[in-house]
């Protein structure tokens, strides 16, 4: 691994971050606390939620605890980052998508005690109520996106180790 790779990818982890806070700014500035504005009725709406846990609110009110997770977490990662195919623009931007989507949230745990989540899909049934999909940020997407990176790369590399299986001839 060069130096060209791992400045890549601290490149790539600085802006989410970035782009990651500078959201969240927007909506503190515009959307007070539980307020939502809908953009297409009945289908997204950006909202302002607080979230002390995990995906799907899970583990709620472990803020301290998922702070400590995530900064192990970001520690594994960029030790163990030689293990990954970084080597590939690919791998680059996976690693960091993950780094910096992880550090976004983190930034939040720690000096807001909450994740801010306002990107929110839903459908409205016939009754007035909503289906959703749970609120999310930026930092989560790109959390998602570079893992699912890294699933689609680990699978090229494996068909790319494959042996060949004979053919009948």
């Amino acid at each position: 691994m060069n130096r060209q790779d791992n400045w890549r990818i601290a490149r790539i982890a600085l802006a989410i971050l970035a782009l990651d806070q500078l959201s969240k700014l927007i909506v503190l500035k515009y959307l007070g606390v539980e307020e939502q504005k809908i953009i297409l009725d009945g289908f997204f709406k950006f909202v302002h939620w607080h979230n002390t846990g995990a995906a799907w609110s899970m583990f709620s009110g472990s803020n301290g605890w998922l702070a400590i997770i995530a900064v192990v977490a970001l520690i594994a990662l960029i030790l163990a980052r030689r293990h990954f195919d970084v080597h590939r623009a690919s791998g680059q931007i996976s690693l960091g998508l993950i780094i910096g989507g992880i550090a976004g949230n983190l930034v939040d745990r720690i000096t807001r005690q909450h994740v801010i989540d306002f990107i929110y899909f839903y459908l409205k049934r016939r009754d007035g109520t909503e289906a959703g999909f749970p609120a999310f940020n930026v930092a989560d997407s790109a959390i998602c996106i570079g893992v699912g990176l890294l699933f689609i790369q680990s699978w090229r590399n494996r068909e790319a180790e494959a042996p060949a299986l004979p053919t009948k001839g």
